[in-house]
């Protein structure tokens, strides 16, 4: 199967919502780890990002089917802090000047061997400790 690949919320946002712009393009990126071909990583981190949207609206129901989406996601293996991962995104956020959620999702797949890490943030191309892939 190879190193994973680590996705970003961006990514996942887009799925659920079906965004007019980029959800077809993220289906094509999520199919070989919904088949499994390929597994998938991403920060537990990503859930609160996720969640936050739709609670802000008081759509918890909503969040709660998020919720579901992404624990249910099949080959997506949702990764827990740790402090390798915590002592990595410190030193990125450090070197790059990251948010601390970006840190740790670029730690995470880091410290998790992943291959490439897929977001829309263009800002985080700068980082070279791993292969950044944008949509556009």
């Amino acid at each position: 199967m190879g190193r994973p690949i680590a996705i970003d919320t961006s990514i996942l946002i887009y799925l659920i919502e079906d965004h007019p712009e980029f959800a077809d393009l993220v289906e094509l990126i999520l199919e070989p780890i919904r088949n499994g071909r390929q597994e998938g990583i991403f920060a537990s981190v990503g859930l609160i990002e996720l969640l936050t949207g739709p609670k802000l609206k008081g759509r918890y129901d909503l969040a709660e089917e998020y919720r579901q989406s992404v624990i249910n996601f099949p080959n997506l293996t949702i990764i827990d802090l740790s402090f390798e991962i915590i002592d990595l995104a410190s030193s990125l956020r450090a070197k790059y000047n990251l948010t601390t959620p970006d840190a740790i999702h670029l730690a995470t797949a880091i410290n998790n061997g992943a291959r490439v890490f897929v977001t829309n943030d263009k800002a985080l191309r700068k980082v070279k400790e791993i292969k950044v892939r944008t949509l556009n």
